[in-house]
């Protein structure tokens, strides 16, 4: 072995052990990656960035744009607003929310998927008076296996089909991951609705329709004669109470409630509705002369609704609040949106919330004036928890955008190549008002992107270096005598054990030209090894960080990182058992 070899699986270990870290997000490591290799010498500096402007990135986009626009014509709401009357029973319940993400999830994006199905799953719990944690895992799992069936499904069968076409100059077609994705998910789904559900913790979560308590920490003080707060500013008052108290609410009058505007000046007899540590509310109330009115929200009971406005939310992965505090969320909302309350894997968080930094899972209660709340929610790239409407009222819209995304797979499959479709539908949809121009790139998961582009100037190092085929020649050599199909065996193990820790995308491009040297060098099929990386590299189920949806239900379903072996163990030996027969069935090895 020569020493850019070492030097070449150094690099490698170093990223996978960085994935891992999580101490810079995964783009920025593909982006070191990526520049290493350069500076090597291993790839060309035009050639490494020419990664950023392959068919895989342009079709991920793509479909995360078409994503944004199938949601926006309603044409998933046809399929959910059939959901409730199949709830009543608890099988049946888990079954149809799984199956009717599965099928969303096979034509666009898994996460967009989800995101449209969980305020759904939340009413319909609350509705049924079940724990959302009985609901949120399986529908996590039944939108990572639907999108195993169809080529545009999930990053890694799209990275599959392109490194095929590179390799061999003729890529898999939209449906050729059906045959085994789509039995994987089908078998999947089942087991999950029927069997893998009992796998979870006792007592998950609760059928509580909200997920973060505020009664804890949201009270009410009235500002008395002698405070010295009367005639400050409420953004004076705010410095004055202190960093661990935020005002969120002013009741002035007879329940007349007024947004506490900083520029509001505070008068006798006012009513505040303030955020703060129960421990530090005693010295606030003695400091500044205030009486503690009710523990619970009284003065609220008489608002109207549109007049204060709280809602959850979620923080998905690619949040711009992720990593941030609620000082940023003030900041970039213009302080026209507080922080009111947050909860982490189920447990509200009772103190300094100003000290927390947002995760993604986490749940955040914001207050907001109403008609801006919705706007800012979506500049953040939050997913509100609360039951969307419907809009059963505008089926063409929805049968339009379903036909335009047809009438684009059509053509990906007979004339143009699938980006190149892709983007004519993206372009068909803002031309027919579906998809507003400002709304175009507000979907798109850039990191993923840029990971993308960057880890496939890794991939093509490794294989200008030759450790492709040192990897694959010790691959061969530790099997010995084992037949084809149990290294496609342990190719899929591998592929899924590394896609629990890292990126999905990134694991196929990893894991793709390895599995094509090593059927090269068995003279078998390697497209019976590509199909089980692609499989493999999409069945990240036993940790919440394998997966952007694992990730995504943690917070709303109270599980805890050791939940998801439980369910997703079992899970994921099944899809080994069903696929490893389908992929040799389907796509033989001779």
């Amino acid at each position: 072995m020569e020493f850019t070899h070492y030097a070449m699986l150094a690099l490698l270990l170093v990223v996978l052990v960085l994935f891992v870290w999580g101490r810079w997000r995964y783009d920025v490591v593909a982006l070191m990656a990526m520049l290493a290799v350069v500076l090597a010498g291993w790839v060309p500096a035009q050639e490494a960035l020419a990664g950023f402007g392959h068919d895989a990135v342009i079709t991920v986009a793509a479909v995360l744009t078409i994503s944004r626009a199938l949601s926006n014509a309603g044409t998933v709401d046809l399929l959910t607003a059939r959901i409730m009357p199949l709830t009543r029973s608890r099988t049946l319940h888990i079954a149809s929310l799984s199956l009717a993400v599965a099928l969303a999830s096979a034509f666009m994006n898994n996460v967009g998927a989800l995101a449209l199905m969980l305020p759904v799953a939340l009413a319909s719990a609350a509705k049924r008076e079940r724990p959302p944690g009985l609901l949120l895992m399986p529908l996590a799992f039944g939108s990572i296996l639907g999108g195993l069936a169809t080529l545009i499904g999930t990053p890694p069968n799209i990275i599959i089909a392109t490194y095929r076409a590179d390799r061999t100059g003729d890529a898999f077609a939209m449906f050729d991951f059906l045959p085994v994705g789509g039995l994987v998910a089908v078998i999947g789904v089942l087991f999950v609705s029927l069997i893998g559900w009992r796998f979870l913790p006792r007592g998950i979560g609760s059928a509580k329709s909200s997920h973060v308590e505020i009664d804890g920490y949201i009270c009410e003080v009235r500002v008395m004669p002698d405070s010295p707060l009367v005639g400050e500013q409420i953004g004076g008052a705010g410095t004055q109470l202190g960093d661990d108290v935020m005002v969120v609410g002013l009741v002035r009058g007879r329940d007349e409630y007024q947004h506490p505007h900083a520029w509001r000046r505070l008068e006798e007899g006012d009513l505040l509705i303030i955020r703060t540590d129960p421990e530090s509310l005693r010295p606030l109330i003695e400091k500044h002369s205030l009486e503690l009115v009710a523990s619970k929200l009284s003065g609220l009971e008489n608002i109207k609704p549109e007049a204060l406005r709280l809602v959850e939310v979620t923080v998905p992965p690619r949040s711009v609040l992720a990593g941030r505090d609620s000082a940023y969320l003030r900041r970039r909302t213009g302080h026209t949106v507080s922080l009111v309350a947050m909860a982490r894997a189920g447990a509200s968080m009772r103190s300094r919330l100003r000290d927390q930094q947002f995760r993604a899972g986490d749940v955040l209660m914001l207050q907001g004036e109403p008609d801006t709340l919705d706007d800012s929610i979506a500049d953040l790239g939050l997913l509100p928890l609360a039951e969307r409407d419907i809009r059963l009222n505008r089926p063409m819209r929805a049968l339009t955008g379903l036909a335009v995304f047809i009438g684009a797979l059509v053509l990906g499959a007979t004339w143009v190549p699938i980006s190149i479709a892709l983007l004519m539908a993206v372009v068909a949809y803002v031309v027919i008002g579906l998809l507003p121009a400002r709304e175009m790139y507000r979907d798109i998961d850039w990191p993923v992107l840029v990971l993308l582009g960057g880890m496939m100037a890794v991939g093509q190092a490794l294989q200008e270096t030759g450790t492709t085929d040192m990897i694959a020649n010790a691959i061969v050599q530790v099997a010995g005598d084992l037949s084809p199909l149990w290294i496609l065996t342990l190719v899929m193990v591998a592929t899924m054990a590394l896609s629990n820790v890292v990126n999905n995308a990134a694991t196929a491009l990893i894991m793709a030209p390895i599995a094509f040297v090593v059927a090269r060098q068995l003279e078998v099929s390697a497209d019976a090894f590509l199909m089980a990386v692609a499989v493999g590299a999409s069945s990240a189920f036993l940790t919440p960080i394998g997966h952007q949806s694992n990730t995504l239900v943690m917070g709303p379903g109270g599980y805890r990182f050791n939940d998801y072996w439980r369910l997703g163990l079992p899970l994921s030996v099944l899809i080994v058992l069903v696929s490893v027969p389908a992929i040799a069935w389907f796509w033989p090895l001779s």
